[in-house]
């Protein structure tokens, strides 16, 4: 007779962390993007073997011959792991086979409305019903607001009439990816988690460990959850407190990024965050809105998040203003003037265009008749929301000489500011790139 300690699906736990622990555990992955692959990679570098799902079939065919679609993971990296046989990709769970762990690393966007759009996940985890059985660890690493796991996830794995969180283990660990970082990598930065139970916690705590360097453990999913929003929420308010101060500053004559390398200077009290043409990326524009959606619903008003969220939002149109309050001062128009914009990617040196506000301010100058183009070594090719196809330029002298105004959306590293700011007649630098602060036609946001 089996007693509660030694039941059926006790034992199948423990198997389970004995496979974690002997890096015999199989581990789908579910979703090969940004956040995906290098987690795949990760996991298949540890030992572990690792099966990608992804519904595109072009990306799964991709990874299969070990090309990567991702610039913070080599094909080196991804050729290795499929060439050892500890990485494969296929287009459906139902292909995956027999697997020990499922971790989810789908999309969550926001939709139409600014508000959570779990699609990606709740398919995922339907995707997963069929192949559940005691003994198995599912990780939640998409981004969503607190509850998700518990709430959305939770409910839909229990449709394989498993006990979840006794027979099958669930938890939450948020990426803390940042594309282009080559300090803090995907084995270096701290990972985050908390389960459903404290089964789950220690569980997931004990597969994180083999591929990252540092696993921080927290009471519950939900906690976990709400970290992941935290850091993006603090981020996102102090980039729209930044940007709110750059209009002050222009209002008051002075120069915004003087003001905030000078107050840098100061040992305490003070951590700089540094104003732009608006919000990139998919985590920062988007995460707040998830715990704003969510406070909503239990009639809280989350004041500083809608107001960091309106003033960010609102700093495409504010740049397109400034386009034509600098053309205004050599007697010119929007209309017909050639803007070459410098960087359309939304940060420095990564070629990743999601949310990128330069996508929208071209747009924008587009539909006013400006002759738009862009220079950018990192995008060869983009497409703005409304479907305007777009193809980088060459930058050269002769490209910003013909150029009635440049505007400085994206400071890469490589850019040859020197060039720039000798040859253009007009430059509008949302990014504070200090080569250019001497050039005869710099202005700032």
């Amino acid at each position: 007779m089996t007693t509660p300690d030694d039941s059926p699906s006790d034992a199948a736990i423990t198997t389970l962390n004995e496979r974690i622990a002997a890096r015999t555990a199989t581990i789908a992955v579910i979703g090969l993007g940004y956040v995906g692959l290098p987690t795949a990679v990760a996991y298949a570098e540890a030992g572990f073997t690792v099966v990608g799902v992804d519904s595109d079939a072009g990306r799964a065919e991709s990874v299969g011959r070990g090309d990567s679609h991702v610039e913070d993971v080599s094909a080196g990296s991804v050729s290795a792991a499929v060439q050892s046989g500890r990485l494969r990709a296929v287009t459906d769970v139902a292909e995956a086979g027999r697997f020990d762990v499922a971790d989810i690393c789908v999309h969550t966007p926001l939709d139409v409305r600014h508000e959570p759009d779990l699609t990606a996940i709740t398919l995922a985890a339907e995707a997963l019903v069929p192949s559940l059985h005691a003994g198995q660890l599912v990780i939640l690493t998409s981004t969503s607001y607190p509850g998700t796991t518990a709430e959305v996830v939770a409910p839909i794995l229990a449709r394989s009439g498993l006990d979840v969180g006794r027979e099958l283990l669930l938890a939450f660990a948020p990426e803390r990816i940042d594309p282009g970082n080559r300090d803090y990598t995907f084995r270096n930065t701290p990972k985050v988690v908390g389960g459903v139970t404290p089964a789950s916690t220690d569980t997931a705590a004990a597969l994180l460990g083999a591929i990252v360097d540092s696993v921080v453990r927290v009471g519950d999913a939900t906690a976990a959850e709400m970290v992941k929003i935290l850091e993006n929420t603090f981020r996102m308010v102090n980039i729209g407190f930044a940007n709110e101060m750059a209009m002050i500053c222009r209002r008051l004559g002075i120069d915004v990024w003087e003001v905030i390398d000078a107050a840098s200077t100061k040992p305490f009290g003070f951590m700089p965050f540094r104003p732009g043409p608006g919000l990139g990326g998919h985590c920062i524009p988007v995460d707040p809105s998830y715990l704003a959606w969510k406070m909503r619903n239990l009639n809280f008003k989350t004041r500083f998040i809608d107001l960091g969220n309106d003033i960010n939002r609102g700093m495409p149109d504010y740049v397109v203003g400034r386009c034509a309050d600098v053309l205004n001062e050599l007697s010119l128009s929007v209309r017909r003037a050639r803007i070459l914009l410098i960087g359309v990617a939304y940060k420095p040196d990564v070629g990743d265009i999601r949310e990128s506000p330069a996508l929208e301010i071209a747009q924008r100058l587009i539909d006013l008749g400006a002759d738009v183009v862009y220079a950018d070594s990192h995008v060869a090719r983009a497409v703005t929301d409304a479907g305007t196809a777009l193809g980088s330029i060459e930058l050269t002298a002769a490209e910003v000489e013909r150029a009635d105004l440049v505007v400085v959306a994206t400071d890469h590293a490589g850019t040859d500011w020197a060039m720039v700011g000798a040859s253009a007649k007009l430059i509008l630098d949302t990014r504070g790139v200090t080569a250019l602060r001497a050039a005869t036609g710099w202005r700032t946001l």
